[in-house]
């Protein structure tokens, strides 16, 4: 049985069965079965593991339906590490099993010939810039039906002019000068919402801070590594490496918590490898924006910012990286804003990378009840720090038709410290 090594006996008896994750887990709330809890999926991969059970059918099943969002980590009394434990049952699934021609013609193409390449993603954009401007989103949207209809459903107004990383080329810092960052820039989020690469950048400078984007880096690997391909994640993660390998930076920045939860266990994925030294440098220099920025002196203000606003915690940076307060922080020091608690933010808003388009029915349920709890607080504007997140409510508050929007905190910040976003 292939893979079984990945499995960690320590990990998973670390786990002593006390039921503390079911009321934090987002399946077993909905769906009320145990093997859908954090304990329940543990239970299975122990059988796994003892050879009791093949990595197939059910196993997968259950697996799969996991999101991944380790809000079980949270309240954990033992500290089970069950991020890492469900990525190594979904690689050992990906080692024992075969999927169908089409499914694996479609992973192998979004996963090892788009995701990876930062040029073919551009072109990408642009194809898709021209193609809403021509209708034919509109008609899709009309015609087609199951994960494509639900893909198309996730796409942004894209009316706003590209912003690539040359855009940024050694971006001097405004006023005093602090320092040097390095930023993160990702894959698809940059093509889907430029304006928020756009503004992370601005807020950067007009922090002091001079902004490069190292040549070479590639996507993160969070998705690759949360759908079985841990080789291929491994891969991408040395390339990372190799491009942030310099010490001319004071930080690297990344303000997708999805992408900064990945980078942040290249520690573990990397472990015992040539790399390892490399890694925890790395790891060492790697901070969310919110995380980098709360603590600092804020520049002058340019603008007030009369809007009331809720906070919608991803679940990579609340239960993630434990990043919970420096948002709000942020948040409530901007002028004229009224910042009302969201109930229950820190539940997930069922994005979770792909799995919106794995079991869109679940995801969709999680989804509305972010939103009602979003509007129950009475924002007119929902703040999040997580591309992903904010495709997916964007898309919830369109099919509602509700006046609600919702922005990445760098769109907010912007408009608060920095009058030129573009540089």
């Amino acid at each position: 049985m292939a893979g079984i090594r990945l499995l960690d006996r320590d990990k998973l008896n670390a786990c002593v069965q006390c039921g503390m994750c079911l009321a934090s887990c987002p399946t077993y709330r909905e769906l009320g079965v145990e093997m859908d809890s954090p304990r329940g999926r543990i239970h299975l991969m122990k059988l796994v593991q003892e050879g009791r059970l093949e990595p197939d059918g059910l196993f997968a099943r259950h697996m799969s339906q996991c999101l991944g969002c380790r809000a079980c980590e949270t309240v954990c009394p033992t500290g089970v590490p069950f991020g890492s434990l469900v990525d190594a049952a979904k690689a050992v699934i990906e080692q024992n099993r075969r999927l169908p021609l089409m499914t694996r013609f479609v992973r192998n193409l979004a996963f090892r010939h788009l995701l990876p390449h930062q040029a073919r993603l551009r072109l990408l954009g642009v194809l898709l810039r021209r193609m809403e401007r021509l209708g034919l989103f509109a008609l899709a949207k009309r015609v087609v039906s199951g994960r494509l209809r639900e893909a198309l459903q996730l796409l942004p107004d894209l009316s706003a002019p590209p912003f690539g990383p040359g855009d940024v080329a050694a971006t001097a810092s405004v006023g005093a000068r602090r320092g040097r960052v390095a930023l993160f820039w990702g894959c698809v989020a940059p093509v889907l919402l430029p304006n928020v690469q756009q503004a992370t950048v601005a807020v950067l400078r007009a922090y002091g801070y001079e902004v490069v984007v190292p040549e070479g880096q590639t996507c993160c690997g969070a998705l690759h590594l949360h759908n079985g391909l841990r080789a291929d994640a491994q891969a991408l993660a040395r390339k990372n490496l190799a491009a942030f390998d310099s010490t001319g930076y004071d930080a690297i920045i990344v303000n997708a918590a999805g992408c900064g939860a990945a980078l942040k266990t290249y520690q573990e994925l990397l472990r015992g490898t040539a790399e390892e030294g490399c890694a925890n440098r790395f790891h060492a220099q790697v901070n969310d924006l919110t995380e980098f920025l709360a603590p600092l002196t804020a520049p002058p203000q340019s603008a007030a910012l009369k809007e009331t606003v809720t906070y919608q915690d991803p679940c990579h940076l609340a239960h993630g990286q434990r990043i919970r307060s420096a948002p709000r922080q942020l948040l409530k020091a901007i002028p004229g804003l009224e910042f009302k608690e969201m109930p229950d933010a820190e539940r997930c808003c069922g994005s979770a990378g792909i799995y919106n388009l794995l079991h869109p029915e679940l995801s969709r349920r999680l989804r509305q009840e972010k939103i009602d709890h979003a509007t129950a607080s009475g924002a007119r504007v929902i703040v999040t720090a997580n591309p992903g997140c904010q495709l997916y409510l964007q898309a919830g508050i369109r099919e509602k038709q509700l006046d609600v929007e919702v922005r990445h905190l760098a769109e907010l910040l912007v408009r608060v410290y920095a009058t030129r976003p573009g540089g």
